[in-house]
């Protein structure tokens, strides 16, 4: 994380800028630490304003679906050449430490921190109604746990910053344990669930703000990653009691006409049009039916004919499994907005259906008004599935996989033992969660890495070598901060 966005909190919080679902833009020269944090509106300024890296390229609209590509299932396909190359060489494990996506990611996380850590030290004390201060509160918490979860998984050890910094502070910090960054997620998780309303008690312009089921299902999460099984189990079904059910068509959880379901647990937020280039943080549409679009196919606005799916992926799909009608462009599947799939649209024979827009909904490549799902309560259910599985109690975790199944057209499952259930699982992880940023974090979690090299290997990633499972420190940030230091092996 670049110092310098530590430096100045004041030229920081003065930036808490449009993110015009929840706020408007506020006057840049008016706002500073002296007349700041005063009402109820400054704080819902400031909190907004930690909700907004996640809508930027360096996360959720580019960085984090692309690592489906790292994890196997698809290709960059795109242009051809260099289209893509930072991608290209993540996925192909010649990773260097000037990799722009590494950076991208590295830094994408900084600025959200900084707005939570702003909103946690001087919300408490402002007069403000108490309902309102402990929602803020616990938005806050959610989004800096959730930021730390992203770059503790991809880098290991990272700088640990849960103040705004100054001048005067130490502007070079060192790596923290990983223990302790978990540690910190882990406490920062429950403060949220204790202090975020039930998200039936959001509704206009506020629903799709982090809620007590959603710093729940991450917690699930963050203890399924390290091996907690118990307690993931025991989250996983709090998030089920709060009423929380799978859409009975698949497709609804990516449909901009169907945003915030009852069964999104929480996503990225974005309404389409406005008046920012498509290419800057302020944008506000999503750019993934853009980027995935067949390439010179006339199927969306823009279409990039980026993540194209391999042969190897789609040949997973059981007969019948109605997610695959719903997931790719394929010669022989159905029409999309009454155009039919060429195999020439991609180098792989495949493309990318699930995320598609069509014009009538967002005529120009920069209208998207389509949320990116983080956490879906079918990802709880089999978060719930495998932690019961790695239990042992198998007849536990036939229930809520074979819900998800039965959704997906499948038939249940019976009668497996522990070994055959848990690669059940992972691979109905794999088809449900499919290009939607999740393959990756588990795959390098599995097994503690072991399950990601011998798939990788398996699909002809021979590159693959255990220090791929973490990204490299940027170059750049080495050389602006001495006091980092480099993963192993880089």
């Amino acid at each position: 994380m670049r110092t310098l966005q530590y430096i100045a909190a004041v030229i920081l919080v003065t930036g808490i800028s449009s993110c015009q679902k929840y706020l408007d833009k506020a006057p840049l020269d008016s706002i500073n630490t002296a007349n700041f944090f005063k009402t109820e509106s400054d704080a819902v300024a400031a909190i907004n304003g930690a909700y907004q890296p996640l809508q930027w390229p360096k996360l959720y609209n580019l960085r984090i679906w692309t690592s489906d590509i790292w994890a196997g299932n698809s290709i960059v396909g795109a242009g051809g050449g260099t289209d893509g190359i930072e991608t290209q060489d993540i996925s192909n494990f010649v990773t260097s430490t000037d990799n722009a996506a590494a950076l991208d990611i590295w830094r994408g996380p900084a600025p959200g921190i900084l707005r939570c850590n702003l909103v946690l030290k001087n919300v408490p004390g402002m007069n403000i109604n108490q309902n309102l201060k402990n929602r803020i509160l616990g938005e806050a918490y959610f989004l800096r746990s959730h930021y730390y979860f992203i770059l503790v998984r991809l880098f290991g050890d990272v700088p640990l910053i849960t103040e705004p910094q100054t001048p005067e502070d130490n502007l070079r910090p060192s790596r923290a344990p990983k223990a302790q960054v978990y540690d910190l997620i882990i406490k920062d998780l429950q403060q949220a669930i204790n202090l975020l309303p039930d998200r039936s008690a959001y509704n206009g312009a506020d629903i799709g703000r982090a809620s007590k089921g959603a710093a729940m299902g991450m917690l699930a999460k963050v203890n399924l990653t390290l091996g907690k099984y118990t307690e993931a189990v025991n989250l996983c079904r709090q998030v089920t009691g709060l009423g929380y059910a799978l859409n009975t068509n698949y497709s609804d959880n990516f449909n901009p006409a169907t945003k915030n379901s009852s069964e999104s647990i929480f996503e990225v937020q974005y309404f389409g049009k406005t008046s920012y280039s498509f290419w800057s943080n302020e944008n506000q549409a999503s750019w993934v039916s853009t980027f995935t679009g067949p390439r010179n196919a006339d199927f969306v606005a823009g279409g990039y004919g980026w993540d194209q799916p391999t042969t190897e992926f789609v040949n997973q799909y059981e007969a019948n499994d109605n997610r695959k009608d719903k997931t790719l462009l394929y010669v022989g599947g159905p029409s999309f907005d009454n155009k039919q799939y060429q195999s020439s649209y991609s180098v792989t024979g495949y493309n990318l259906r699930k995320f598609l827009v069509p014009k009538s909904v967002s005529p120009d490549y920069d209208t998207n008004p389509a949320n990116w799902p983080v956490l879906r309560y079918s990802d709880v259910l089999l978060m719930e599935a495998e932690a019961s599985c790695e239990l042992n109690n198998l007849s536990d975790a036939l229930v809520p996989l074979n819900k998800v199944r039965q959704r997906a057209g499948l038939p249940a499952l019976s009668g497996l033992n522990q070994a055959d259930l848990r690669e059940r699982i992972r691979k109905e992880r794999r088809m449900e969660l499919a290009f939607e940023g999740q393959r990756w974090f588990d795959l390098i979690r599995y097994d503690n890495g072991q399950y990601a090299a011998s798939f990788l290997k398996s699909i002809g990633k021979t590159n693959f070598a255990p220090k791929h499972l973490l990204l490299p420190i940027p170059q750049k940030e080495i050389d602006a901060n001495p006091n980092l230091t480099q993963n192993a092996g880089y």
